[in-house]
This record gives C-alpha cells, structure tokens and sequence, in this order.
C-alpha cells in the first residue's frame, strides 16, 4: 500500500503509524507520524494490479449484510421496486468512490477519514471518526447475533430437534453458545497489536458469500417440498417502505471506507482506472446480491426471516455447509472490524489528549487490552438481547449512507470551492449541485431509516 513520506494538510497533532503497525490500521489512521521530531520512511510497496484492486473492492463490499438482502427486498415491496431501487443507489455508490479518489488526489491524503479531514475541516473529520467508530461497533454487533443464529440451526440439525422447539438443555441456550464462542474464539484473536491473517479471512468471506448465494439460488430453482412461499408482494405498501429497504443496500455496497487506501495502492492510481475498476466491483456485488435477494425473497416471500438462513430447515445439508462458512467468516472478520474501530478510537483519545505517538510500550499494551474488552464485552451484550441482525443494520445502514453520500458529497462541494476560477463554467455549478444533492439525500435516509428503527425498536 503506497502512502507518501509527508503528508500537506496535516495537523502537527495528529498521529499516524508506527513501524510495526498492522496492514488493517493504515486503513483508518493518519499517513503521517512524527516520532521524537524524526519523519518515519517506509519503503513505498509495489503496487495493485486493477484486477487486484477489483477483487479487493468486492470483497470489501460483499459481507454478512447479504443474508438480509431477500428481508430488504420484502420490506421494498416486490422484485420490481428492490431492483430499481439498488439500480439508483449504484450510481451515487459508484459516483462517491470516485469522488472520494479525486478528493484523496486533491489533498494528497490516503485514508478516508483523512480525507474529510484534510478537504472538509477538523470538526466533519472528528465526525468521521467517531461515525466510523460506531459503524464498526454496530457491525461487530451484527456479526455476534449471526453467529448465534447460525449455531442454533446447526446445533438443532446435530441434536435432531424439530425447528421452532425450545431446547431445555443449558448448554445449548443461545446466550451460552454466544457467550462460549465469543470468549474462546474472538476475544484472543481481538487482543493482539496485529492482525496477519486478515488476508486468509478476506478470501474465506469472499468464498463464503459466494456460496451462500449459490446454495440459495439452487434452493429457489430445486426447493424442498417442507418450504412453501407466502405471501408475495408486487409493489411497496407505501413510498416509506422502499426507503425502509436503503439501510440493508447502504450497508452491503459500503466499502468507502477502505476505497481510499485501496485507490492510493494502485499501480497507477488514476480516476479513470479507478472509475472502470470500481464500476466493474459494483456490478459484481449486484449481481451477487440481487441473486440473493430475488431467490431468497422468492422462495419464502414475506415470511422471510431477517437473516435468510434462518428460514431453511436445520436439517438442510447445503444450508448447514452454509452457516459453517457463515460462522468461520464472521468469527476472523469480527477482529478486523473491531482492528479498524479501535484504531479510530486511539486516534481520537490521542487527538483528545494531545499526545504524540506511544512509545511506551506497557502503557500502550495496557490502554488496547482495556479497550478491547470494553468493546467486547458491550457488543457481546447488546448481542444477547437484540433478536435479529435486521434491528442493527437498519441503524448502521442508516449511517453507512453518510459513508456513500453525505461525506463524499461535501468533498466535492469543498474541492470545487476551492478551485480558482474568475468564470464558474456550467461543470462546475453542475459538481457543486450534484454534491449539494448528494449531502441532501444523504441526511435523509440517515435522518429517516435511523429515526424508523428507533421508533421500531420501541414499539417492539
């Protein structure tokens, strides 16, 4: 990944890598770090091939928010208004990645957050960071819920248990398994200063969602003669039910975050390449979940559970083989989520504090042991209590749409602004408009689907 010795724009407060940083956080942190007065160089790496760049935007869109795509598409109303409806959110989608490596070019910047904070200010660039802590807070908590679920599926198929029958046994409560699993296995994998497996994990999630798709796809040509549709539904019962199905479409096409580093790693990073490579990324995810979402919509219509595997059978063979795939992704893809929100937390505390780099290294230790099992312990909490993945993604995906709209739209407002020109020419009124249009739209669906799943959630 290639990122610049010194960076402009930067606050002379502001912090960055060290030596010995994971691969994982030069995603979230600053490209820019002075240690005791001293300017740290780091060899610059070779770069990504634009089929590398393509596979590595694909696999950070596509993730777990898949199983709720045949849900969204039940909310949206049909077939019809689900896919026209991703159809319109892929050209902002696409229009904000390149928006966001335009912006990287003009600061000179290779994170997002720095990005906004370079080309919007400090106060939207600490927003950034603390929308992008709590995304990935909320994600961690969505991971922990589909691992319960699954394993009630599969501990269901190995103690021969009809679905829809409490078991009496402790031991295979949900909360305990939940609870097991997350000790046993997250937690030591979260601790550590590095990740060096992520890439394993990428191409194992990658793997996974693949073929949950296909496994739902088959289900839908060949079903089984147990499952019987219900009711299906061919247009939205009201305009507010299609925007009800954004927060599910913002939170699988999300991969803005990570687009900036990924862009500044290219071999040649242009737009123009950058343009084809994430158009060409965009269009797989839809396929992917527009497969998804039809098959698995179709199959069960609006008895669709929010996590679609839920709704098969425990005793399904293929499906079992799916939530296996399901559970091994989640459990290596929580630790780098969490990675990534720690590393924005850090810096924040550092900023706060107006301290330099750590170089203490028992005070850093002891500051990131406390910090990751705060934020285990309050995920693996919430994740007890809250019944289904579809309550969280309908509150992160509100804010994953301020990661597709509202902070790529206020780059282009700023870049444009800046520019110096005595005679605006019509492009340039028509980026500024689009920008305002983008940051409008934004606010909406965060302000909207944010404020329906709170009313939701206390209603239920």
């Amino acid at each position: 990944m290639s990122y610049p010795d010194l960076v402009i724009n930067s606050d002379c407060k502001d912090w960055s890598w060290s030596e010995d940083a994971g691969e994982r956080a030069r995603l979230l942190q600053s490209p820019s770090v002075e240690t005791d007065g001293k300017v740290v160089h780091i060899k610059k790496p070779v770069g990504t091939s634009t089929l590398g760049a393509i596979f590595i935007v694909v696999n950070a869109a596509l993730g777990a928010g898949l199983l709720n795509f045949p849900a969204a598409f039940s909310t949206a109303g049909g077939i019809t208004s689900g896919i026209v409806l991703q159809m319109c959110m892929l050209v902002f989608i696409i229009s904000g990645l390149v928006i966001l490596a335009y912006s990287s070019q003009v600061s000179n910047e290779r994170t997002y957050q720095e990005v906004i904070r370079a080309v919007c200010g400090r106060i939207p660039g600490v927003i950034c960071d603390i929308a992008i802590a709590v995304y990935t807070f909320g994600t961690c908590i969505a991971f922990l819920i589909i691992i319960g679920d699954q394993l009630d599926k599969l501990i269901s198929a190995v103690a021969h248990e009809t679905d829809g029958v409490t078991s009496k046994h402790w031991y295979i409560d949900r909360k305990f398994t939940i609870s097991l699993t997350s000790i046993l296995l997250i937690l030591p994998l979260s601790i550590p200063k590095e990740i060096g497996f992520q890439k394993y994990a990428s191409a194992l999630s990658v793997l996974g969602t693949w073929y949950v798709t296909i496994v739902i796809i088959v289900k839908y040509i060949w079903p089984d003669k147990e499952i019987s549709p219900g009711y299906i539904p061919v247009r939205p019962p009201s305009w507010t039910a299609v925007f009800n199905a954004m927060p599910t479409i913002c939170f699988g096409f999300q991969c803005h975050v990570s687009s900036v580093p990924v862009f500044n790693s290219m071999k040649k990073p242009e737009i123009k390449s950058w343009g084809r490579v994430v158009t060409v990324g965009m269009i797989l995810c839809l396929f992917v979940y527009t497969g998804t979402g039809v098959c698995g919509f179709l199959t069960f219509g609006s008895t669709v559970n929010q996590d679609v595997l839920m709704s098969y059978p425990s005793n399904d063979i293929a499906v079992a083989f799916a939530r296996a795939f399901i559970i091994v992704c989640v459990l290596t893809s929580y630790p780098i989520l969490h990675f990534c929100g720690r590393a924005v937390v850090e810096g924040l505390w550092l900023r706060f504090r107006g301290e330099p780099l750590e170089v203490d290294v028992t005070r850093e230790r002891r500051r990131r042991v406390i910090q990751t099992i705060v934020w285990f312990t309050l995920t693996l909490l919430l994740a007890l209590f809250i019944p289904d993945i579809g309550r969280v993604i309908s509150v992160i995906g509100g804010l994953a749409a301020c990661f597709i709209f509202v902070f790529p739209g206020l780059c282009l407002i700023q870049v444009k602004l800046s520019e110096i020109q005595e005679v605006k020419p019509a492009k340039w009124w028509v980026m500024v408009f689009y920008g305002i249009f983008m940051v409008t739209l934004g606010a909406f669906i965060f302000g909207q689907t944010t404020t329906n799943a709170i009313y939701h959630d206390i209603i239920s």
